[in-house]
């Protein structure tokens, strides 16, 4: 079962998730609703576990979200968290079957997850905020990073389609790759900014876009 493919999972693939595991049961959600390819599936639990492993509590916002399947596994993950929003520019249409179904299956969800509509540069971040991001395209990331770093928030990101004209390499492409290059200077900006960082990667057999950057502010630092 090719974890990175860009079919839909359906009803017809629930029968490929049979155990008992969370991740079993999350999956089977998925293939109910009918609306994500697998690779996103398999991006969002294994972001999500690695970040809850770290960060616990606090209110979730799930920035270019697209369906926000990374919410839902947030605070199935966590309880203790209240609420996760979901921001996108454009919310797809069955965002909101994905939504019931996940819901169906895990009833305190109910509530807790909210979908906004707008541009990120709109949303106010609090403190004890999580921010989270998988795949955010480009100079998007630099954004959802500015905006944790503004209120001191946790954040997490797995950047993707890397804008060498609009992110900054520092000219540091003569020694690595271009793209590396970015993902090391939104280290190096997080870790100016006082956070403790954390650099860990999701299997390369999922997307090989799998750079994992997670930062917690220290007053401390």
């Amino acid at each position: 079962m090719k974890k990175s493919s860009k079919n839909r999972l359906t009803l017809q693939q629930e029968s490929l998730f049979p155990g008992s595991s969370l991740f079993d049961k999350i999956a089977r959600a998925v293939c109910r609703a009918g609306t994500l390819p697998r690779k996103e599936l398999h991006e969002a639990w294994e972001m999500a576990k690695r970040v809850r492993r770290r960060y616990r509590g606090g209110r979730v916002l799930d920035l270019a979200c697209g369906h926000g399947l990374l919410a839902h596994i947030m605070l199935i993950l966590d309880d203790t968290s209240s609420i996760a929003i979901a921001v996108d520019r454009k919310i797809p249409l069955n965002a909101k079957k994905l939504s019931d179904v996940l819901i169906t299956s895990w009833p305190r969800l109910k509530n807790r997850i909210i979908y906004k509509e707008m541009d990120i540069r709109e949303i106010f971040v609090l403190p004890d905020d999580i921010v989270v991001s998988a795949h955010a395209c480009g100079s998007l990331t630099d954004l959802i990073i500015d905006k944790a770093i503004e209120q001191h928030a946790r954040v997490a990101v797995l950047p993707c389609c890397h804008n060498i004209k609009e992110s900054s390499t520092a000219g540091l492409e003569g020694w690595m790759d271009k793209t590396l290059a970015v993902d090391t200077i939104r280290a190096i900006r997080l870790k100016a900014a006082g956070y403790k960082i954390v650099a860990q990667k999701i299997p390369e057999s999922i997307t090989p876009k799998n750079r994992l950057l997670m930062g917690e502010y220290l007053k401390s630092q």
